[in-house]
């Protein structure tokens, strides 16, 4: 009796080893590239190593982007005779390890899409009933991310299969980052923490500013309804955990004003921060913007607490995120289609954050005003805020004692 209790807590440890993410993993908000809002399943190795040359050659690795992930489309339409995915040979003529080594070898992380479902989204085999062997490969290619979509799963339990893959790649041995993307339906911000380290909150985002896009059974959605389609989700927000507003459409169409109030919001969010444009064919304008290292501060901070919505009465979307040290960031978004001035007085407004139990005491002290896309000081907290900010353009400032 007593070596079968011995043998019993044996096993229960030996499963629970297995039982977590990996730890220590995405303590800010990852950042990187992902190739689906621009070229769907047109991908091949040659794109990957020009992604990860730009990386290097526009300065975004030195601003924080470091993981390159292959959406869906890498494989082929079956398995091979073992079961094992196989990367596309016209598209991947060298193997998928010699693309992830390439990835490497610039100092960036390699991430690969996959599905908890049948198939993928696109059509091509998905992970159901293959989680350990799929997770033994991508280990053996060195992938370091994992985006896992939720196409063709029927009635899954996406808990349970999430956590299956978790489980999966934590035996593989190689730490992975976990992004789930079921599209917020199964509301992840409930049960995700302990099984990934980022969860989708809405349905895809496209390129517009306010609009959704209808596809017969769901819809693609702008940048403001995504903003706007979840409430009471911050609170699970936090190191190794964030809420996933997707990725981002920054350099996909819009003008440079909107880029911008993009950014800013992604980044006060704490979304990742996952650029989702053409780097070889971006204007100086739209790197100017992803690779703005006081904007991308605000994103990384290591609170993680994302921002709340302190008002959006007329024309102006104002937010505000506590920062670390006492410091907090602003933006004030033009919602019009015209230019708006803002006249603001600190000293009538109680700006806080209940949920985190931090306040901006103007009272008692003098914030500085640090303007984060002009790079500029623009006075303190004693005087007005004011400003003239264009259509659909953002005041970004960040407050220092």
């Amino acid at each position: 009796m007593k070596n079968n209790i011995i043998l019993l807590l044996f096993l229960t440890i030996s499963l629970n080893t297995f039982a977590q993410k990996f730890d220590g993993l995405a303590e800010t908000p990852p950042m990187g590239w992902n190739s689906w809002n621009t070229f769907a399943t047109d991908i091949n190795e040659q794109l990957v190593k020009d992604i990860a040359d730009k990386f290097v050659e526009l300065g975004l690795k030195d601003a924080g982007y470091e993981y390159i992930v292959l959406d869906d489309g890498w494989m082929t339409r079956e398995r091979d005779e073992n079961g094992d995915l196989v990367p596309d040979p016209e598209k991947f003529p060298n193997g998928m390890k010699a693309v992830a080594d390439y990835v490497h070898s610039k100092g960036l992380k390699f991430g690969l899409y996959g599905d908890a479902g049948t198939k993928t989204c696109a059509g091509y085999p998905g992970n159901r009933g293959y989680e350990y062997q799929d997770a033994k490969k991508y280990a053996e290619w060195g992938v370091d991310f994992l985006k896992y979509d939720w196409c063709s799963t029927g009635k899954q339990n996406a808990e349970a299969s999430y956590t299956t893959m978790r489980d999966a790649l934590y035996k593989a041995g190689r730490p992975v980052v976990l992004s789930i993307c079921e599209w917020g339906d199964n509301e992840p911000w409930k049960w995700a923490q302990d099984i990934g380290h980022l969860w989708r909150v809405t349905g895809d985002i496209i390129n517009c500013w306010d609009c959704e896009v209808g596809h017969g059974t769901w819809s693609s959605w702008g940048i403001w309804p995504i903003i706007n389609m979840r409430s009471n989700i911050r609170k699970a927000a936090g190191p190794g955990q964030w809420n996933d507003y997707d990725m981002m459409e920054v350099g996909n169409g819009f003008t440079d004003a909107e880029n911008r109030s993009h950014f800013a919001m992604w980044s006060m969010l704490t979304s990742p921060l996952v650029m989702g444009n053409d780097l070889r064919t971006a204007s100086k304008e739209t790197v100017k913007t992803l690779a703005n290292k006081e904007v991308i501060a605000v994103n990384q901070d290591k609170l993680g607490i994302p921002a709340l919505r302190f008002t959006n009465e007329g024309d102006f979307e104002i937010w505000v995120k506590p920062l670390a040290d006492d410091e907090w960031a602003m933006v004030i978004v033009n919602m019009a289609d015209a230019p708006r001035t803002i006249d603001f007085d600190w000293n009538k407004h109680q700006i806080g954050d209940d949920l985190h139990n931090r306040q901006l005491d103007i009272k008692n002290k003098k914030y500085k005003i640090r303007d984060l896309y002009n790079h500029n000081d623009i006075g303190d907290t004693s005087k007005n805020l004011k400003a003239t900010i264009d259509s659909h353009d953002v005041l970004m400032v960040r407050l220092r004692k």
